[in-house]
């Protein structure tokens, strides 16, 4: 009779045993894949704050236990430094190593070493045959390959944009490499050849709402105009009703002048809620700095449409010349940066709406071409007011345009020529709460580098295969045509298939997994006794 017993509970013994094995199998395999996460991902080998440094990175999606990991350079004969008990890593989240702490400097030619905690595995490395005139960074954080970054961000994403070496005009820009575009590598012109014969510039667009094109919006600099682009099953052209056909000049409030309109962009999610255009001057008084930010009602009759409101910033930016101002705009939906905790510059403390009546329901951001940097606004659109709420560096020698992707919250900026068609995107930081470089991109494979100002996205309603249109604006009309168009994606990561089960066991402290297994012990005994009765 015992004997049967033993052999009736066997198979739940084994079961468990099998639990177990199988816990310890799982959380083991899911921490060494989690460990791999972390990279070396900036270097400080030349006397930084306070002295020299190495970043690591977590890149993947949840906290990692770096706790005893090694680091070293790569003289064996050093001691290896060894991260402190109880040290997790967040996903997306930095740590930075202090020469104060593993007690050798870094040398003009060396190695950033990660190990893992037996210090022979090795987890990632980085070697450098001479000082960095900033530091050695990954672009992007996590995956990119090193290059010298635009600026030292200790413990924030990498700055992957222009690099610091650029002086004059007489030298040719260096630029860190950025990745691949996004999307597809094809370009094609979408305009009827000279339909603009120059100086196309701002580009927005608006959804139908449905898989069918809807508008795109175009700015013209020089006369100033506003042109509604709809699609016609080959190409984009001026919508011909409404005194739409040859575009509406732009004029300033009182009705006058001639608005150097560089950039637009919808204030809120229609077309309703206002077009407003970035200028840099009044072209009929060209010499002359007037960076503006107006706002028109695209309803209106006629053939001009006069400005229902003039934020004049010029007191409020740097100086810079006429014809180097205000380049772009675009609009960022307060529901996105209350969302991210954005940190409000002018006053020190997390964004709050409320402070800032008749601003509507986002904020601004404009690029000057002169400084490569974005200021963002609100807008009073009742008692004429604005208040600059925070300043962020571009890494470009120019901004020429921007486009702020509502679907995926991507902030895209974008450089001409100048930096060889490169864009970036800027995301809000979970730690700093600043908008900060995520991805520098290459311009399309098959787009010529051209004096692109405008970029606009299309609305996710019209994704086909994880694709949705893109537009750029050519200021210079390069070989007959001012209009192209791609692809970006319409997702901004394409998970791997994952590797752990379901329950994501790798994700449990130990503790947990141990209370997981003694659960199971208890049920299996509380089984027992019932039988046994």
């Amino acid at each position: 009779m015992k004997m049967k017993k033993i052999a009736r509970y066997a198979p739940k013994v084994g079961a468990l045993a099998l639990l177990l094995t199988t816990l310890t199998v799982f959380n083991t395999s899911v921490a060494s894949a989690a460990v791999s996460d972390i990279k070396v991902n900036e270097v400080e080998s030349n006397g930084g704050s306070p002295g020299d440094w190495v970043e690591l990175y977590n890149s993947g999606s949840a906290p990692v236990d770096i706790s005893g990991l090694k680091f070293l350079d790569n003289d064996n004969t050093h001691t290896q430094y060894s991260i402190p008990a109880s040290t997790t890593l967040a996903a997306g989240a930095f740590y930075t190593i202090e020469e104060a702490a593993f007690g050798f400097g870094l040398g003009s030619a060396d190695s950033a070493r990660l190990f893992a905690t037996d210090g022979t595995t090795l987890l990632d490395s980085y070697s450098w045959t001479a000082h960095a005139s900033t530091t050695y960074g990954r672009c992007p954080d996590g995956s990119g390959s090193f290059a010298t970054t635009a600026a030292s961000t200790k413990t924030a994403a990498n700055n992957c944009g222009a690099s610091a070496t650029t002086t004059t005009t007489s030298t040719t820009t260096t630029l860190v490499p950025g990745l691949t575009w996004p999307g597809d590598a094809a370009v094609q012109t979408v305009d009827v050849a000279n339909t603009f014969s120059s100086n196309l510039s701002g580009l927005d667009y608006e959804g139908s709402g449905t898989a069918t094109p809807g508008v795109l919006w175009a700015t013209r600099n020089g006369p100033g105009a506003m042109f509604r682009m709809v699609y016609n099953g080959a190409n984009w052209v001026p919508d011909t009703t409404n005194d739409w056909g040859s575009g509406k000049l732009l004029r300033y409030t009182d009705g006058t002048g001639d608005v150097d309109a560089e950039g637009v962009t919808m204030g809120g999610t229609a077309s309703t809620d206002g077009l407003y255009v970035s200028a840099e001057r009044n072209n009929s008084a060209n010499t002359v700095s007037r960076n503006s930010v107006l706002r028109y009602d695209v309803s209106a009759a006629g053939s001009t449409l006069t400005a229902t409101n003039e934020w004049n910033l010029t007191a409020d930016l740097p100086v810079n010349t006429a014809n180097t101002g205000l380049e772009t705009i675009s609009w960022i939906p307060d529901s996105y940066l209350t969302a991210q905790g954005f940190l409000d510059e002018s006053t020190g403390s997390t964004y709050n709406p409320a402070n800032y009546a008749n601003h509507g329901a986002g904020l601004f951001v404009v690029g000057v071409e002169a400084t490569g940097k974005l200021y963002v606004y609100a807008l009073d659109t009742v008692g004429g007011g604005f208040t600059r709420i925070a300043t962020i560096t571009s890494g470009f020698v120019g901004v020429m345009g921007t486009e702020f992707d509502q679907d995926l919250n991507n902030l895209w900026v974008v450089c001409d020529d100048g930096c060889a068609g490169r864009s970036a995107v800027f995301n809000v930081d979970a730690v700093t709460k600043k908008f900060t470089i995520t991805n520098m991109y290459e311009r399309p494979a098959s787009m010529p580098n051209i004096n692109n100002e405008g970029f606009a996205i299309a609305a996710a309603t019209e994704c086909v295969n994880n694709r949705k249109p893109a537009f750029w604006s050519d200021d210079a009309n390069t070989a007959g045509y001012s209009l192209r168009s791609g692809n970006v994606p319409c997702s901004n990561t394409v998970l791997p298939t994952p590797v752990v089960p379901e329950f994501p066991l790798g994700a449990l402290s130990a503790a947990a997994v141990t209370l997981l297994a003694l659960g199971a012990l208890w049920v299996l005994r509380r089984r027992k006794s019932a039988v046994a009765a």
